[in-house]
């Protein structure tokens, strides 16, 4: 199986080392000084208590690397139009795309159903290049749990978690995601086949919807957020607009508001990737996180005002950081044609 992973940062470089341990032909398309030190040194991982220690073939040029079987995408979603030209070279006629990434993903509406089939998300595929060119088709759903972190180039850590959701926009249990799960599994990886993958997108993003802005806009971490009356009040706010949009399109919110408030008040201490994108200069996920909420709401007809005001205030904020440029959503269409 040649698995090539694209943007091999902390959650790439975790899953390449796990699929070659357990036999994948694996490729890494990174940069800069870790892409070096992955190429001199290979690519260590840090987990429970343990070291392991992998060379994947590292470039940073995926014409280097042919068609593969599957195409893991693990970047973070804003990067992905800027790049998804370099990842023609890497595409042949059975390839799989696996959407590693935060928030709603440029496929979202193929094989949906209805009077939305076949449209794209301005705030997170502008123009609808990545339908056009990674093709929906193509497209797996994954829904990242684990957390990891680059504590130096080539050295990645495993702080915490091995689950993976993996689903077919379709629904339907095919012969390439079986394949894929079975290798995630013999990995030690968790890979459960989902049979509505959107379900699990949604879950996840609930939670990143407020979480993650309300702690770039304060600093506090996750459990301060949630036991603080006035920031739950507003999270709770926020995810409670984002669930009348889910509903309208058909989404399942297995556990309530509440839960989901606690579930992450839970883990103490920790600061979610916004916070961190922003205390080290990165640019940070608003759109794919935020923004493709507030779109989705205004093309269901469910208003958003307190995921308007934390957008606006975010947005700012990422602005004046210069971590951030605000991607125009046309007045007269929210969703694109493909």
């Amino acid at each position: 199986m040649k698995v090539c992973i694209f943007g091999a940062g902390a959650i790439g470089g975790f899953l390449g080392v796990m699929l070659e341990r357990a036999g994948c032909e694996v490729s890494m398309v990174a940069r800069g000084a870790h892409l070096e030190t992955m190429r001199r040194d290979g690519v260590r991982l840090l987990m429970e208590n343990a070291e392991h220690h992998a060379r994947p073939h590292c470039t940073g040029d995926p014409a280097e690397l042919g068609p593969q079987d599957y195409v893991i995408i693990c970047l973070k979603a804003h990067s992905i139009p800027a790049v998804v030209d370099r990842m023609i070279p890497l595409l042949g006629n059975d390839t799989s795309v696996v959407t590693a990434v935060n928030g709603i993903p440029y496929w979202y509406f193929h094989r949906h159903g209805g009077e939305r089939e076949g449209a794209t998300l301005e705030s997170v595929d502008p123009g609808g290049r990545q339908w056009e060119i990674l093709r929906p088709e193509r497209a797996i759903g994954c829904v990242v749990n684990p957390a990891t972190e680059v504590v130096e180039p080539g050295v990645i850590k495993h702080v915490y978690g091995d689950k993976f959701p993996l689903g077919e926009p379709s629904g339907e249990r095919t012969e390439r995601i079986v394949r894929l799960a079975t290798a995630m599994e013999a990995a030690g990886l968790k890979a459960p086949i989902r049979d509505n993958i959107r379900d699990e997108i949604w879950l996840k993003l609930w939670g990143n919807l407020c979480f993650n802005p309300i702690s770039a806009l304060t600093g506090a971490t996750l459990d301060k957020i949630a036991h603080d009356p006035d920031t739950r009040a507003l999270a709770k706010a926020m995810m409670l607009e984002a669930k009348s949009i889910g509903d309208r399109l058909g989404v399942h919110f297995r556990v309530d508001v509440e839960r989901r408030i606690d579930g992450a008040g839970a883990v103490v201490g920790h600061k979610t990737s916004m916070l961190q994108d922003l205390e080290r200069g990165r640019p940070m996920e608003i759109d794919a996180l935020v923004t493709v909420v507030q779109e989705l709401g205004a093309l269901v007809g469910v208003p958003t005002p307190t995921i308007d005001t934390v957008l606006a205030l975010i947005r700012q904020r990422g602005e004046v950081a210069g971590l951030y440029q605000k991607q125009k959503v046309p007045d007269s269409a929210v969703l694109c044609p493909a």
